[in-house]
């Protein structure tokens, strides 16, 4: 990890953080706002296949997600929307470092509020039927929680009312018939989840993520495909440490280093 001085215009400091044994490179803030790490690559893993998709990160932040999936899909089409002007800057400039020029010219950033429903949605540049998957980490924080120290954390983190109804509701116009969802959340959110995609999704999978045997969730993948009438299906953990030490099982190592994706067990 490297520092950015940052530009006379922008006072906010910067720092050059390296993904996938620096297979890409992505500029965050430091001091404010959400910074990227475990949750976005494992969220990036649960895009799977080698052939030609368009991909949209809602929430993208400073694009780290979005950035794994299409530096590890070759033929990937990444669209990473994100609300804040501030975030929306680091993606695009994270898009311009020059160790991200080999998938940068599939990438692209969409300013935009996510919960944006109808004429307004689209006006925006979210068009229905576009994408064969959409990602997202919705702020998944209470918002009876401790609110973070700075404004643009804490709106990262905040979870409002309806947030994944309003965030699924997008997803699923966006969605082409057959495309998956893949979100990761805390588990108090599940029924929320489950709830949101009623009758829009089907073939839910859901995974626990512990940080060792015999501790509880801290996060669980989900993932649903648009139009499915399949059940849901709760599938293994994943334990994150499998020994006494910090250091990631081998499989979950892999996915957090984009050499391994979390496929689906079912197929649309």
């Amino acid at each position: 990890m490297s520092e950015a001085s940052p530009a006379p215009e922008n006072p906010v400091k910067e720092t050059v953080d390296a993904f996938h044994y620096g297979r890409f490179h992505v500029v965050q803030p430091k001091g404010v706002g959400h910074r990227s790490g475990m949750d976005a690559m494992l969220l990036a893993s649960l895009v799977s296949g080698d052939g030609s998709m368009r991909v949209a990160d809602l929430g993208a932040g400073a694009g780290t997600a979005g950035l794994a999936v299409a530096a590890r899909i070759e033929k990937a089409q990444v669209l990473l929307v994100e609300r804040s002007p501030l975030m929306a800057a680091f993606a695009r400039k994270s898009l311009a470092l020059e160790e991200n020029a080999p998938f940068a010219g599939r990438v692209s950033v969409l300013e935009a509020d996510v919960t944006l429903t109808g004429r307004a949605r689209v006006a925006a540049g979210l068009a229905d039927d576009d994408h064969d998957h959409v990602i997202m980490n919705p702020p998944f924080n209470d918002a009876a929680d401790r609110r973070a120290p700075d404004a643009l954390k804490a709106a990262a983190h905040a979870m409002e009312d309806d947030l994944f109804e309003r965030w699924i509701r997008t997803a699923g116009a966006i969605l082409r018939p057959g495309g998956q969802l893949s979100l990761i959340a805390r588990p108090q959110s599940i029924a929320e989840i489950i709830a949101a995609c009623g009758r829009r999704f089907g073939g839910i999978e859901i995974t626990p993520i512990h940080p060792r045997a015999g501790e509880s969730a801290l996060r669980i993948l989900v993932t649903a495909i648009k139009g499915s009438r399949a059940r849901l299906n709760l599938r293994m953990p994943l334990v994150m440490h499998d020994g006494p030490g910090h250091a990631f099982s081998p499989f979950v190592n892999d996915l957090n280093n984009g050499r391994a994706s979390y496929a689906r067990l079912s197929r649309p």
